[in-house]
């Protein structure tokens, strides 16, 4: 039986999962181990992660820097506030929200998931919401979550890949956005029923009132030492993020990297980065009539991004980059990879705490099963979009 305390949960020192785990982590490891040889296997794990780590997280983290600053900038100057004026009369109707949450799509896709929860305990933003409104916040900051860097890194692929990757980039925020409204809604159906129509003005009155109503806050100081200010704070919030990615993309892109490729072109293992024992793309063939007509995959190894973007976007990046190096994906795999990295934005790594935070643990299964479905309709909509846009153009 487990009991509460703080932020922690406890369990009996002994129990099921004590000896269950070792079982199926060995297994899973063993899988590695019978098809590379021991040494082979863990030299590919260390030098895997290292090869990302130097590759790809260091670059990740350059275009996190230059888009906090740039965000920050936004959101000093009103760019943002003036986002949230031209969103707001789109919200309900669309997304069945008041239109104070367009303010969560700006701030999370300018961000990451989390940065919805700044908003949540400001009174003049929580007011205008109903109960069952709020937690819906979660699915709609995460379908945008680091949208403005997933769409930056995509179309910074363009060289790599010979072609001009704007318009599927695009098409992939449209997919996005669409997925959004999928999972938003399925949301709000679940929280409806659980807390009922009802306004609750103890729990949406929040405790932060220091921002009148239609103002914004700003730096003190005159223009030039505002922008200066904005851009180093804005940097260093991107270098968080691309410090906090690290262990996602370390773990999470090496596990997936070693379950797509294969061994080096010799067809021996030899221990170097970047060598695995190929199951993903096995299982995707299996899948393929299936996974085509949904997705249209170029590759059977492209199936690793929307896999790895389940627990961490910066993962599926990095994927994302070694796929075009190799010339196994296209613009419409492109136009799929933004949409369900946006939309599902390592959403099985964040709903959790976020629900937490906003008081709804009872959702969290909820909130993760609006969400899948959410991101599963990004990918199949840029898809076909993007298809429908090449026949006609």
């Amino acid at each position: 039986m487990e009991e509460k305390n703080q932020s922690f949960s406890f369990k009996k020192e002994m129990s099921v999962e004590t000896f269950v785990f070792p079982i199926i982590f060995l297994a899973f490891f063993g899988l590695f181990v019978y098809y590379m040889g021991l040494a082979n296997a863990l030299n590919t794990i260390m030098n895997t992660a290292y090869r990302l780590l130097i590759d790809t997280v260091l670059y990740i983290t350059a275009v996190c820097v230059i888009m906090g600053a740039v965000s920050a900038l936004f959101s000093e100057f009103g760019l943002v506030s003036l986002a949230n004026r031209l969103l707001r009369p789109l919200m309900r109707p669309i997304f069945g929200l008041p239109g104070a949450a367009a303010l969560g799509v700006v701030t999370t896709f300018l961000s990451d998931n989390p940065a919805i929860l700044a908003l949540t305990d400001d009174h003049h933003f929580r007011h205008y919401f109903r109960k069952f409104e709020f937690p819906a916040l979660t699915n709609l900051g995460t379908a945008f979550g680091m949208g403005l860097i997933v769409c930056t890194f995509m179309y910074s692929l363009s060289p790599k890949m010979g072609v001009g990757l704007g318009g599927a980039v695009g098409v992939g925020l449209i997919g996005a956005t669409i997925g959004s409204i999928v999972s938003t809604r399925i949301m709000l159906m679940f929280t409806k029923k659980y807390f009922g129509d009802t306004w609750d003005e103890e729990y949406t009155s929040g405790s932060n009132m220091n921002t009148p109503k239609d103002m914004r806050p700003i730096r003190s100081g005159g223009v030039g030492s505002r922008v200066i200010a904005a851009v180093l704070e804005g940097g260093h919030s991107g270098v968080k993020m691309g410090v906090s990615i690290v262990p996602g993309v370390l773990v999470i892109c090496t596990i997936v990297l070693m379950l797509i490729n294969g061994p080096s072109e010799s067809g021996e293992y030899t221990g170097a980065a970047y060598e695995g024992i190929r199951i993903l793309p096995v299982l995707a063939e299996k899948l393929d009539f299936i996974l085509n007509p949904l997705f249209g995959f170029t590759s059977p190894e492209a199936i690793g991004v929307p896999v790895t973007a389940l627990g961490a976007a910066g993962a599926a990046l990095s994927l994302t980059s070694n796929l075009a190096a190799s010339h196994l994906i296209g613009p419409g795999d492109i136009a799929v990879f933004t949409a369900m990295c946006m939309c599902w934005s390592g959403y099985l790594s964040t709903h959790a705490s976020m629900m937490d935070s906003l008081g709804c643990k009872g959702l969290i299964g909820k909130a993760i099963t609006s969400h899948t479905i959410g991101g599963l309709a990004a990918g199949i909509s840029a898809h076909w979009i993007y298809v429908l846009i090449t026949m006609v153009f």
